[in-house]
C-alpha cells in the first residue's frame, strides 16, 4: 500500500480500519487485526501497526484487551464517522473552497453536480462539462 507524506503512517492506517467501522465492514464488538498481521499486510513495520491500533483506543473506535487485542466498540463506528465529519469540515471543506476560489468555481456549480451524481452523462460528457453547460444555459 502506499502512504501519503502529509500525514503519520499510523495515523493512515487508523483512517483505513476507521473507515471500515463506519462502512460497516468492521461491525461493533469485531476484533482487530493484531499488529503483526497489519504490519505484514500493509508492509510497515510492527510499532507502526500497533501505534494505528492504539490510536484507535486512544479515540474511542475500539478498545484493549490485555492478552487478546483490539475490538471495536459498540460506539465505535459513530465515534469514528464524528471524526471523520469533523475532520472533512475542518480540513476538507476549506482547501475545496479555496480551490473552488482559485477557480473561478461557483456554488451553484457544485450543487449541480451534487445534485446529478449518480447520473449516467451524456456520452462523451463528463459531470464537470455538464454542470458548465448548465451554467452557461442560466447566463
Amino acid at each position: 500500500m502506499r502512504f501519503s507524506d502529509d500525514r503519520p503512517i499510523f495515523a493512515q492506517i487508523a483512517e483505513l480500519f476507521a473507515d471500515d467501522i463506519v462502512a460497516g465492514r468492521i461491525p461493533p464488538g469485531a476484533r482487530l487485526p493484531s499488529a503483526r498481521d497489519i504490519a505484514a499486510s500493509l508492509e510497515v513495520n510492527p510499532n507502526t501497526a500497533a501505534r494505528a491500533l492504539q490510536a484507535l483506543a486512544e479515540s474511542g473506535v475500539a478498545r484493549a484487551e490485555r492478552g487478546t487485542g483490539y475490538y471495536v466498540l459498540d460506539d465505535g463506528a459513530r465515534t469514528a464517522r464524528d471524526m471523520k465529519r469533523a475532520r472533512f469540515l475542518g480540513e476538507d471543506v476549506p482547501r475545496l473552497f479555496r480551490s473552488m476560489e482559485d477557480l473561478g468555481v461557483s456554488f451553484e456549480e457544485i450543487e449541480s453536480l451534487w445534485r446529478r451524481r449518480g447520473e449516467v452523462p451524456a456520452a462523451g460528457a463528463s459531470p464537470q462539462s455538464a454542470a458548465m453547460a448548465e451554467k452557461d444555459g442560466q447566463s
